[in-house]
């Protein structure tokens, strides 16, 4: 109840006009004007309130932050080593803070299926992104492992026992573009908490368009410096491709260049625009939309089963046709020169079967009887053992 200060002119309540009344903070069902009557029954209300001990008091959410989840530290602690200017151990692209408000985070258990065992990590719920953390005991720290869009992922409760009461809290965060992961919860509580704020979140995310400076993509085209080109390389392999096919790009190997080129396919009209990426296998081609947000997959070409054609290294006319047995013939035009020479280059390497060839042993050597039949009627010599192989 609000505070209020009474000045009476007179005794009695029949006996006076009306007294004064200074309300200096009203608030709730208190708000309005009193009369003096009840002001006195809001005070015999108050005293009788106060003579009673009062309620126990509920711990209130940030009490409950600091329960000690990790190495002694609270959640809001451990927060706060996410956020800090000191970088987590091997963290890539820009800083935690640029992801926003952590929506939730615990401590879980991964599970390798094909060794059935589990090791600790630590995830975080931003508002877009899903932060995989591996733990470092002995430093008491954290070690980054990944960072993916909350778009590109699902989650899906799973059970390994038929029966679901006793099977342990787990779910799996699959994707596209790499290995499903399964974690284990420490209660079903933890399970529930995920499931609710992962969908939510990741119904949000897909529902709302996302801002270009929201986006590192738009910040990584067009990558005509070293640096993009190197942050482009590890954003392919972590960021949500749409309409891919075959293995995880994870399972590729390490990309060798990436560039923006434009293709002219000779049956069909136009020019289109690739984001073309160098694997040790493959030749993948992707696009991107006018905004720089999203990646859409277009296809492969076998590596060894393609080859670079020289066309035009003029100013302006940097062009490359691809060519192969069972390829449609592409015509591939450059932005910059450094590109044209880069991917001549790649792609005009010997063919990989030679160096197979050449990096096996060399057969025997065939005994000197059976070179020539005039050698074969010589007479026998004994070997020098000092000379064998031509070593003396």
């Amino acid at each position: 109840m609000g505070c209020c200060s009474v000045t009476q002119r007179h005794t009695g309540v029949d006996e006076v006009g009306p007294d004064e009344i200074e309300l200096l903070e009203l608030s709730g069902d208190n708000l309005g004007v009193w009369s003096l009557g009840e002001t006195r029954l809001q005070l015999s209300v108050r005293n009788s309130r106060d003579e009673q001990p009062p309620p126990p008091r509920r711990p209130s959410i940030p009490h409950l932050e600091q329960e000690v989840v990790l190495w002694g530290k609270s959640r809001d602690e451990l927060h706060q080593r996410i956020y800090s200017q000191q970088p987590i151990r091997g963290w890539e692209g820009q800083a935690a803070h640029m992801y926003g408000e952590i929506i939730h985070s615990s401590l879980v258990s991964l599970y390798i299926s094909h060794t059935q065992e589990t090791r600790e990590h630590f995830l975080v719920l931003f508002s877009f992104h899903l932060l995989i953390l591996s733990l470092d005991h002995s430093r008491q720290d954290f070690v980054y492992e990944g960072i993916l869009p909350l778009s590109g992922l699902s989650f899906q409760v799973v059970s390994l026992d038929l029966d679901a009461s006793h099977s342990p809290h787990m779910f799996e965060i699959s994707s596209p573009v790499m290995d499903s992961k399964v974690f284990t919860c420490a209660s079903a509580a933890d399970l529930q908490k995920w499931m609710q704020h992962a969908e939510d979140r990741r119904y949000k995310a897909m529902m709302q368009p996302m801002s270009p400076s929201h986006c590192a993509l738009s910040y990584l085209l067009p990558c005509d410096e070293n640096w993009k080109r190197e942050e482009l390389k590890k954003y392919l392999l972590q960021a949500p491709i749409w309409q891919w096919e075959g293995s995880p790009i994870q399972h590729m190997g390490q990309p060798s260049y990436v560039s923006i080129v434009h293709i002219i396919n000779t049956q069909r009209q136009g020019i289109q625009e690739r984001l073309m990426v160098l694997f040790p296998q493959d030749i993948v081609l992707l696009s991107v939309d006018n905004n720089r947000l999203t990646i859409r997959y277009e296809g492969r070409l076998p590596r060894q089963s393609v080859k670079a054609v020289e066309r035009s290294a003029l100013p302006g006319r940097l062009e490359f046709e691809l060519i192969g047995e069972l390829v449609e013939p592409l015509q591939v035009s450059c932005t910059c020169m450094e590109d044209y020479q880069n991917w001549i280059f790649q792609l005009q390497q010997p063919d990989r079967s030679n160096h197979v060839t050449l990096s096996q042993p060399p057969p025997p050597l065939m005994p000197k009887l059976q070179r020539n039949r005039k050698e074969s009627q010589e007479p026998m010599l004994a070997a020098d053992p000092y000379h064998i192989n031509g070593r003396g």
